[in-house]
């Protein structure tokens, strides 16, 4: 019999439906319940495509036993963290305050006012590794409950009241120092052998990757950490080396072995930054990895209704990697024996394996020695690796991701000539226009066509609008700029704290224990990053002074941590580059040699339109350079405009 995640529209709520626990949504007569009955709240919050989240759910909820003692003794509520990620960024925070940790599946006992009083990440079905089982913590959980409830609620306040904070706090002026200082920050803990930053595990650094290309089209320092990170990446197992496209990160720190989920935000950013190192370094490489990531967003996560799926699952029938690895016999089998042979060697894939049971991911260590061999080789692998078990796709539609998906897809089309990218950027925006906005409000996701009723959180307006104006400066179509101004609009009435920052949730929106507002950069741009990224973009489209002062004041928030923690504030240090050259405002008026010119410039931010307010009472046939809407002679010649838009960046 299912139970009540069967009307669910979040494909992870699906799959556990079916589980004997009486799983809740994320609602109030959850809570009203809990208090009805005396006993606490268990909240689990996991997503779709989390492999050790399909582990606890078979090991422990789908178990009778223990279910039947959740059902005793707790109300049970289940969430998809990418349907609610202000639920997930309340309750993590608590979890890392209490176990110096977090990770998913996430598990939380509450108060029936939600205060947090326990929490814990994955507990094993069997007491292993100095880990009690996850029976006996439910058994202490509710016993304590039991027995010391009021201890238990004076605790759960407690965590509430220590983690609760007043809004507004140092702030640090933006200065070509302070950005050098995170550089320096950066270079520190920088794996000068495999590239990235810190140790095992191992995820893409996206966001400081954008930073060190617009510090190093100012300082000319820089370039060299992203040129080896990026191919490294590109060359290990994190790299889908037949299909293109990433995986979520790799478990060690030479990126060999992945974890084989792969999400559209990792995909959308890393299409960017290898599009943007191209255009700073004419690297094919670099342009080869971006036109096969673009290919498999195309390819395998676009749903019927033109927009982006979240995730593709790291387990194929609940094995990890199975639709991936291959053994040297395996690739004889496709290939035959000269082929196979000469596969593996191409691929490294060995007799003990990199992976598990002889198995080995696929690794590009080298160039290939017959590139048309390799290519006929590689097309062979996908034909007989797409008849292979297939990992499940979480068909959710999230704004902010799809955002991301756009701005990326937007800008590879016009750098590498190729308009079905931009035509799908076009597709996917319409898509969260017509469908994802209702009264000038965003809805964070959808799936199957159908809207979704969780409120947009400030990452799905600052990314669209991101990926609106990115849209606006592909096409010239003016409906993307006056559609962004009217998100940003909403970012500034409904976000904003009063001190400069944004709460990552509206002021109207469901009130929790606490409105989340976290400035730092996870596996996406934090909220507050990509609005004033996306604020200064649109000042600088439009001459808007009202966008860049608050850009600039977000930006001055989150300024403190470039030279202590610059690897958790990479967009903001991207955004803060671009205020400091500007960013240089380039309007090209007829003349599409000139747009080529101008959209291969690497100053930081550097906007570039055909239309608009910058365009207004031009002539046209020449390209315009400005800052601030104060713009230099016109020009026709294409060197002339290169000059310029480098003097333009120098004017600061």
């Amino acid at each position: 019999m299912p139970n009540r995640l069967a009307a669910s529209t979040s494909p992870y709520l699906l799959q556990h439906q079916d589980n004997p626990v009486e799983w809740w949504e994320w609602q109030p007569e959850a809570f009203t319940e809990a208090e009805r009955r005396g006993v606490p709240v268990l909240l689990s919050i996991g997503y779709a495509a989390c492999h050790w989240c399909h582990v606890m759910a078979h090991e422990s909820f789908e178990d009778e036993q223990t279910a039947a003692y959740m059902n005793e003794a707790f109300v049970n509520i289940k969430v998809d963290r990418e349907e609610r990620p202000d639920v997930d960024a309340v309750y993590m925070e608590a979890v890392q305050a209490m176990t110096g940790h977090g990770g998913w599946p996430m598990t939380s006992f509450l108060t029936a006012k939600g205060e947090p009083f326990f929490c814990g990440t994955y507990w094993p079905a069997q007491r292993r590794h100095g880990m009690p089982s996850f029976l006996e913590v439910l058994t202490s959980v509710a016993q304590t409950w039991q027995t010391r409830r009021g201890e238990v609620e004076a605790a759960g306040a407690d965590v509430v009241r220590r983690l609760s904070r007043a809004p507004g706090g140092a702030t640090a002026e933006v200065t070509a120092d302070l950005l050098d200082q995170a550089f320096d920050n950066l270079r520190a803990s920088y794996d000068g052998v495999h590239g990235g930053f810190g140790g095992a595990p191992k995820f893409p650094p996206s966001m400081v990757l954008e930073f060190l290309l617009r510090h190093s089209a100012r300082t000319g320092s820089g370039l060299e950490l992203v040129e080896h990170t990026s191919r490294a990446m590109a060359s290990g197992g994190i790299y889908d080396q037949l299909a293109g496209g990433f995986s979520r990160y790799s478990v060690d720190a030479k990126w060999v072995v992945p974890h084989f989920e792969k999400m559209l935000y990792d995909n959308a950013l890393l299409l960017r930054v290898y599009t943007h190192l191209w255009r700073a370094t004419g690297a094919d490489s670099a342009k080869r990895v971006a036109v096969e990531t673009a290919d498999f967003l195309l390819r395998d996560l676009r749903t019927p209704e033109g927009g982006f799926a979240s995730a593709l699952d790291a387990d194929t029938d609940d094995e990890e990697g199975l639709t991936y690895v291959w053994t040297p016999a395996q690739l004889v089998d496709a290939l035959g024996e000269q082929d196979g042979a000469w596969a593996a060697e191409q691929f490294e894939v060995t007799a003990a394996g990199t992976f598990e049971h002889g198995s080995s991911v696929l690794q590009r260590l080298l160039e290939p020695d017959d590139p048309g061999r390799y290519e006929r080789v590689r097309a062979r692998l996908l034909d007989v690796r797409s008849s292979r078990p297939q990992p499940a796709r979480d068909d959710k539609v999230v704004a902010a991701w799809n955002g991301l998906a756009i701005a990326a897809l937007a800008e590879a089309g016009v750098l590498f000539d190729r308009p079905d990218y931009v035509r799908a950027a076009e597709v996917c925006a319409d898509l969260l226009c017509d469908l994802h906005r209702t009264d000038g409000r965003l809805l964070r996701t959808s799936i199957d066509g159908r809207a979704g009723r969780n409120a947009g959180v400030l990452e799905d307006y600052a990314d669209v609008a991101e990926g609106l104006l990115a849209l606006f400066s592909a096409t010239g179509e003016l409906q993307r700029l006056a559609d962004a101004q009217a998100l940003l609009d909403v970012v500034l009435e409904h976000f904003a704290d009063g001190h400069g920052g944004f709460y990552d949730t509206a002021d109207d929106a469901e009130q929790l224990v606490r409105r989340p507002q976290d400035p730092t950069d996870n596996a996406t741009p934090s909220g507050l990053a990509a609005a004033a990224g996306a604020l200064l973009t649109c000042a600088a489209m439009t001459g808007s002074e009202s966008y860049r002062a608050a850009a600039t004041g977000a930006v001055t928030t989150v300024a403190p941590l470039f030279a202590r923690q610059a690897r958790f504030a990479g967009w903001a240090a991207a955004v803060a580059e671009a205020q400091l050259a500007g960013p240089a405002e380039v309007v090209v008026l007829d003349r599409p040699d000139l747009l080529a010119v101008a959209r291969l410039a690497t100053s930081p931010g550097a906007v570039v339109v055909t239309g608009g307010p910058l365009a207004q009472d031009r002539p046209s046939g020449a390209a315009y350079v400005c800052r601030r809407f104060v713009c230099d002679a016109p020009t026709q010649d294409e060197q002339r405009l290169a000059e310029q838009v480098q003097a333009a960046q120098r004017q600061r």
